[in-house]
């Protein structure tokens, strides 16, 4: 499971996902790509059931970058605990994606195995999701940047 080595803070704030994704919006690495449609947290266990999904289609050919990173920690307080006491300890991280992300990326491999490893990838993640191709990210936002 992906987490950071060490943080400054062991808390955070929850924040807000309004508008899109500035960076990390084009394929860079390999030839396809999964781009979320929607905000949301993705967790580390489902980046990890993502991974393992494509990479078992893939039968170790071609290669898979990850492009989101869980960084956030998520608090929870104990099962039957009263109000109050402060906040809960760190439960599990989170990668906070916003729309138009690219959030993996597959090379190396012909389009329909690329194309179906994204798509099972795309099924264990709790946000819809879309395949692009290398250079046709032009076309997510409309083509004038909007």
């Amino acid at each position: 499971m992906l987490m950071p080595k060490r943080v400054k803070r062991r808390k955070q704030m929850r924040g807000r996902m309004t508008g899109r994704a500035t960076r990390g919006n084009t394929v860079t690495y390999g030839e396809y790509g999964l781009v979320a449609l929607e905000p949301g947290w993705i967790t580390s266990n489902q980046i990890e059931a993502a991974r393992i999904a494509m990479t078992r289609h893939i039968h170790r050919g071609g290669q898979v970058w990850i492009k989101i990173f869980p960084d956030k920690p998520v608090t929870k307080k104990p099962a039957e605990t009263r109000m109050g006491k402060g906040k809960g300890a760190p439960e599990y991280w989170v990668a906070v994606v916003k729309p138009d992300r690219v959030m993996f990326e597959i090379g190396g491999v012909e389009e329909e195995e690329a194309r179906e490893s994204l798509r099972l990838a795309g099924h264990k993640l709790p946000i819809r999701t879309k395949i692009v191709t290398k250079g046709a990210e032009d076309s997510m936002t409309g083509g004038d940047g909007t």
